[in-house]
């Protein structure tokens, strides 16, 4: 393990976290991100996939010095499907930095630009296109780790969870996608047609990602909870337990489903935790936890 992981998740924590914490960062702490600055480069707005006349973009943040393939963690971006862009995630980049791996940080058309289920279509052909290009960036496509947080742990889900050459995979191409290792679901919505269908936890964002057709059977293709079967890769959901936008329910039940199968699988709850914004010491133990976790399926880059 490096030596500059604790350090430096307990830097970023601590920033993510800035406004409870007012005190500036300490020299040496300034000296870690300069380190992890200078052992990265990023290649920003490449072009995963065209459709029409829209471009799918990722960026990458790939270790400079590497002569080897590298364990990549793939960033989804939530917003309800409807807004959010990359950018916005650039912070929840930077503990997967801090513990070595290269990080493909993903777009895709929100529902202004084409309703559900084109989210999910675009980031399965991101998946494709990292396997594709997989050699050339020194991508190690067996240690791959998909996240996002909110809409972006659904997607997370939907991108790890999908079998091979489904229903949404058609306009990707038709050659294999890469295995994903470890999926770490931030409160994802898990269950969308129980977000569009009406009741207590009908939600603006869902409906208005699938626009004039709400159509409860796509809802549920689209859903996570549809995809629960044996041989899935290891799924981490963290999930505050008053979480007013994305039920901690969906956490719960998807835990419970992963449980009744025996797919290897965890549910960290915060508790009192709401969407996110969590304090700097419950996002340090949600760290720490993730890195645990993947400590358990070895997915951190060797020392």
């Amino acid at each position: 393990m490096k030596k500059i992981l604790f350090p430096a998740l307990f830097l970023w924590c601590s920033i993510i976290a800035l406004s409870q914490t007012p005190a500036p960062p300490k020299p040496d702490a300034l000296a870690l991100v300069s380190d992890l600055h200078n052992q990265y480069r990023i290649i920003a707005n490449e072009t995963y996939s065209k459709l029409g006349n829209y471009d799918c973009k990722l960026d990458m943040y790939l270790p400079r010095y590497s002569t080897k393939p590298t364990p990549t963690v793939i960033m989804i971006h939530g917003g309800g499907w409807v807004s959010g862009t990359k950018e916005i995630t650039q912070m929840h980049i930077q503990p997967y930095l801090a513990m070595g791996f290269a990080v493909v940080n993903v777009g895709y058309r929100l529902g202004n630009v084409a309703p559900a289920p084109a989210a999910v279509e675009d980031v399965r052909a991101a998946l494709r296109w990292i396997g594709r290009n997989a050699k050339q960036y020194l991508i190690d496509t067996s240690a791959l780790v998909v996240t996002g947080h909110s809409a972006g742990g659904h997607l997370a889900l939907m991108v790890g969870m999908l079998p091979q050459n489904n229903e949404f995979d058609h306009a990707s191409g038709i050659d294999s996608l890469p295995r994903v290792a470890a999926i770490i679901n931030w409160f994802g919505i898990t269950d969308v047609a129980d977000q569009i269908e009406g009741g207590a936890n009908k939600r603006d964002y869902a409906v208005r990602w699938f626009g004039r057709e709400q159509n409860g059977d796509l809802a549920r293709r689209v859903s996570p909870l549809s995809y629960v079967r044996k041989g899935l890769p290891p799924i981490l959901t963290l999930h505050g337990d008053a979480d007013p936008v994305v039920p901690y329910s969906h956490g719960v039940r998807l835990q419970e489903a992963l449980t009744k199968v025996v797919s290897p699988s965890r549910l960290h709850t915060i508790p009192k935790g709401e969407h996110g914004g969590f304090s700097r010491e419950e996002t340090l133990k949600a760290y720490l936890v993730i890195q645990e976790f993947l400590q358990q399926y070895n997915l951190l880059k060797k020392s």
